[in-house]
C-alpha cells in the first residue's frame, strides 16, 4: 500500500504543547563520491502553500518540480542542513557519519526544536526528545520536506563538483554507483571527493597500487 505524508504526527505534538517540530531526514548514504546530506525542517502549522501539497518523499518528486518545492519551504518554514564529508564517511562509517550530518542540521536551525520526528532508527546525541520513524519520508510532512530540501541542496553541490573534478559525471549520477560511474572511476581513478572505504572505491584502488 502507497504511503503519502500527512500532518498526523504534528498535529499530536502541538496538540500536547510542542511548538518547534522538527522533521529530520539524509540523503546520500548509497554513492560512491560526495558526502551525505541532512535537513531538519520545522514547518508552519497546517500551512496552505500550494507547493506543500506535493510534499512527499523527494524520491518521488519529479526532479523539476523539487527546487520549487524546496524553495517554498525555503520562504516559510525554517530550516537547516548539516553534512560529513567523504573523509568522515570514511573515518566513522556511513552510519555514524549520517547521523553526525543530521545532528549538524539540528543544531544549525535558527530556533531550537523542542521535538525531532526522525526518518529511519532514529538519532543519538541531540539531548532532544525525538521519535524515529522507519519510511518517515513516506508518512511525516516534516520529515518528507527534509528529504527534498536535503536532496536539493546535494544534487546542487555535484553539480558544482563536476566542473571542479571532470570526467566522472557527478553532474548526472550524483555520486552513485551507475555503470557510467563505474567506467569513470576504473579510467580516472578515485577522485578527492570518492569515499574509499566503500567497496568499488577500494577495489579500483587496490588495482592501481
Amino acid at each position: 500500500m502507497e504511503l503519502f505524508p500527512n500532518w498526523t504526527e504534528e498535529e499530536v505534538l502541538w496538540a500536547t504543547g510542542f511548538q518547534n517540530v522538527a522533521g529530520v531526514d539524509e540523503v546520500g548514504r548509497g554513492p560512491l563520491a560526495g558526502p551525505v546530506f541532512a535537513a531538519a525542517v520545522i514547518m508552519p502549522a497546517k500551512s496552505h502553500e500550494s507547493y506543500f501539497e506535493k510534499i512527499q518523499d523527494s524520491k518521488k518528486v519529479n526532479p523539476k518540480m523539487r527546487p520549487k518545492i524546496a524553495e517554498a519551504i525555503h520562504n516559510q518554514a525554517i530550516w537547516a542542513i548539516g553534512d560529513a564529508s567523504a573523509q568522515e564517511i570514511d573515518c566513522l562509517g556511513i552510519i555514524e557519519a549520517t547521523h553526525l550530518a543530521m545532528r549538524r542540521a539540528v543544531a544549525r536551525l535558527s530556533t531550537i526544536p523542542d521535538y525531532l520526528l526522525v526518518d529511519g532508527t532514529g538519532m543519538p546525541g541531540t539531548g532532544i526528545p525525538e521519535k524515529p520513524m522507519i519510511r518517515g519520508d513516506a508518512r511525516c510532512i516534516s520529515i518528507a520536506a527534509a528529504s527534498i530540501v536535503a536532496k536539493v541542496a546535494r544534487d546542487d553541490l555535484m553539480q558544482t563538483l563536476d566542473s571542479v573534478y571532470p570526467g566522472y559525471g557527478f553532474a548526472k549520477h550524483k555520486g552513485y554507483p551507475t555503470k557510467k560511474h563505474l567506467e569513470a572511476l576504473m579510467r580516472l581513478g578515485p577522485s578527492p571527493i570518492h569515499r574509499r572505504s566503500f567497496g568499488p572505491v577500494m577495489r579500483v584502488l587496490e588495482k592501481r597500487n
